[in-house]
């Protein structure tokens, strides 16, 4: 993956030192690398290595090599850097061929001619000669003649000879044979007492149409499967296969599809050592390097599945949050880079963090009261007086009920309550409290300064200036004919997601207690019922009034919207039949697809 920045720059200088805004960011593009000394993630050792595969199979030619991975992982980068090598040995030249540019039926002409007009015009002509002394049609010796006394270059010639071997079936049949004549004659003019060889480059093939992926397989298989041709072909595998996109082929298209790659290569993901390289040299081209501690770097390149392209994604949206969010300019870059990675990194914490609407405590304040909790109840010796303050706090707060006397000494009665405690804990608490990277990501967060008014400015924030991440997305229009109550005593605060609803084709009706959602069944007749489940006082009034809706006539589908999703409210929701028990809008939008719908 390159690394040169974007012309796009964010100037923020000019403010008081220690404010986001006294530094320059800019953005990083997504280039491959091309050139050594800007790799980093060991792109080289690949590219040697099948380059000196291909040099030394040239007699074996024509074969196929897969460059096996997924997006985003350096294909492009280890192709690139094996080009520039192969372009260094004598007598070997190289096409890079754009399937991806290509439209449908046009990526066989278009790879056929790319081949063909890398050849001199001597060699065309001299293969056609050959083609027609071995019987060639009509059509051929036309365009034979057509293109000795013509005097088009190169490129206009293949058009031409295009033209004339495509013109029906008998020409097609008779396209390989010419061809193959063309490219013994090109390859036998080397200087070089070796053959010359032609290797043609073609990437993103996993990211073309059916259509275009067979079009460029049927030009290397049957029109040009022939000595002094080798191809690598940048994709990944599994999109290729009978599951991915070419899963409507017949056996016999599949068949076929598994004789194009002779050799597969799969490009793993970079060493720790690699990629830790490539996170700090993105962060340096970003501004931002000095933001970035060595925990921070383990956590964004293992968090982002060692992924170069997810990485630099994260740090352009960072570049682009911190540039452009007013919040930052008060907080500075530190508590910026650590909220995004916690909101990158972290998406379901982040979302009850900021958009928890019945609890009195901030999801990162429960979470290290919890932690340390879970801490005390597993270690095996006695409990000091402080740590029973811990304790009572945090079971007061979630309505655990312990036996004191029984929890100081037994080790069942401490392993009841913790599972007591987990139960009315959010539900990724008990992961997340394993995870060291997660547990120094908050610690670093809450221990900055101004800490607990960022959270509060976090909370208070329209969901239009929140980070990007927090925007709901745009629901699938198969939402259209639904008819949705939603039941909120905050009605505002969901009002982003019952606007996508409704942009989907929804109808969406949003009221704040009980007495109005019984008038509205009336009226609206809804098919699904969204609702809370802490109002005011009554941490499960959401639960108790279904009852109340069946009784009035309700006969639909129940998902609970809330900011906290605890193992015991999904037990709850469950015995009262609901679909789910859900914090953020993504899962929302997924149970309100999987509804029923009432004819």
């Amino acid at each position: 993956m390159g690394f040169a920045t974007l012309a796009i720059m964010i100037s923020v200088a000019g403010l008081p030192e220690g404010t986001m805004t006294a530094r320059q960011f800019s953005l990083l593009n997504d280039e491959p690398v091309t050139v050594d000394r800007d790799d980093t993630l060991g792109s080289r050792q690949a590219a040697d290595h099948l380059t000196s595969l291909i040099l030394a199979s040239r007699a074996s030619t024509p074969f196929t090599l897969a460059v096996d991975a997924g997006w985003g992982m350096g294909k492009s980068s280890v192709m690139h850097l094996m080009r520039d090598r192969l372009e260094k040995a004598p007598g070997v030249h190289t096409i890079w061929y754009n399937a991806w540019t290509a439209k449908g039926g046009d990526s066989l002409e278009g790879l056929i001619k790319s081949v063909l007009t890398t050849f001199d015009r001597s060699a065309l002509r001299r293969g056609l000669h050959r083609a027609a002394e071995h019987g060639a049609a009509l059509k051929l010796l036309r365009a034979l003649l057509l293109i000795a006394s013509g005097p088009f270059g190169v490129s206009g010639l293949v058009d031409d000879l295009w033209k004339a071997l495509s013109a029906d079936s008998k020409a097609r049949n008779e396209m390989r044979d010419a061809i193959k004549e063309i490219a013994k004659d090109w390859a036998d003019a080397g200087q070089s007492d070796a053959s010359r060889l032609l290797v043609v480059f073609i990437d993103d093939l996993d990211r073309c149409s059916a259509q275009t992926v067979l079009g460029v397989c049927e030009a290397i298989k049957l029109y040009l499967d022939i000595p002094g041709l080798a191809f690598v072909v940048g994709c990944d595998r599994s999109v290729l296969g009978p599951e991915g996109l070419l899963r409507d082929l017949p056996p016999a298209g599949a068949a076929f599809m598994e004789k194009i790659f002779q050799t597969n290569f799969q490009l793993h993901a970079p060493t720790g050592e690699h990629v830790d390289a490539f996170v700090r040299r993105c962060a340096r081209h970003c501004g931002i390097e000095d933001l970035l501690n060595s925990q921070l770097v383990g956590l964004l390149a293992d968090h982002s599945r060692r992924n170069p392209r997810n990485i630099k994604r994260l740090l352009n949206g960072f570049v682009i949050e911190a540039g452009l969010n007013p919040l930052w300019q008060e907080f500075g870059p530190e508590a910026a880079i650590r909220t995004v990675l916690l909101q990158y990194l972290y998406p379901d914490f982040y979302r009850v963090l900021v958009g928890g609407r019945d609890t009195d405590v901030d999801a990162l304040t429960e979470f290290s009261e919890y932690r340390r909790a879970r801490s005390l109840l597993r270690q095996p010796e006695e409990l000091a007086a402080k740590d029973w303050d811990v304790l009572r706090s945090v079971f007061s707060r979630h309505d655990v009920v312990v036996d004191e006397p029984a929890l100081s000494g037994a080790k069942d009665a401490r392993e009841r309550a913790l599972v007591q405690l987990e139960q009315q804990s959010p539900t990724q608490f008990k992961l997340l409290a394993a995870d060291h990277a997660f547990t120094s990501l908050v610690t670093d967060l809450t221990a900055l300064p101004d800490a607990q008014e960022l959270l509060r400015r976090l909370r208070q924030l329209p969901l239009v200036q929140r980070p990007v991440l927090m925007q709901p997305q745009a629901a699938p229009a198969s939402m259209r004919g639904r008819t949705i109550l939603w039941i909120d005593d905050h009605p505002d605060s969901v009002r982003n997601e019952a606007d996508a609803l409704r942009h989907a084709g929804a109808v969406v009706a949003v009221v704040g207690d009980r007495e109005a959602a019984l008038d509205a069944l009336t009226s609206l007749r809804p098919d699904l019922l969204i609702s809370d489940i802490a109002r005011g006082s009554d941490p499960e009034a959401g639960f108790r009034e279904v009852g109340t809706f069946r009784e009035a006539g309700f006969s639909g589908s129940v998902v609970f919207y809330t900011g906290r999703v605890t193992p015991a409210r999904e037990a709850s929701a469950a015995a009262l039949g609901a679909l789910g028990v859900c914090a953020y809008f993504d899962s929302l939008r997924q149970l309100v697809l999987a509804a029923p719908r009432r004819l």
